[in-house]
């Protein structure tokens, strides 16, 4: 499984200061099996790690709870604010506007995907 999770890393990593993309475009640009297996490599890693996991949110638009303590979600949510990406009043990000469907070659797929 870790050579699937090194490849879910290697896309977070392509996604840019201030977007946003969702786990079923990472599962869909790295050919992994679904959303859920993005959601468990990201859940997997190191605190301290270089990979902007904060980056990669639900089809909703919002920041997923995680299976850790309620201060991932609030410490997910400050560090996409201080990337400059706002939040509606009911915790959502605009896709269209923050949204990241992946490197140039994939300029035709939608963020919200």
């Amino acid at each position: 499984m870790s050579g699937v999770f090194e490849r879910v890393y290697d896309t977070v990593r392509q996604i840019p200061c201030g977007r946003v993309t969702t786990y079923g475009m990472v599962a869909r640009l790295t050919g992994v099996a679904n959303a859920r297996t993005v959601g468990f490599a990201l859940n997997a890693l190191p605190i301290g790690t270089d990979v902007p996991w904060q980056r990669v949110i639900n089809a909703k638009g919002t920041i997923s709870e995680r299976h850790r303590e309620r201060t991932e979600t609030n410490r997910q949510h400050d560090l996409l604010a201080a990337e400059g990406i706002a939040f509606d009043p009911a915790g959502r990000i605009d896709l269209a506007g923050y949204g990241w469907s992946g490197p140039p070659s994939n300029a035709g797929i939608s963020a919200e995907e």
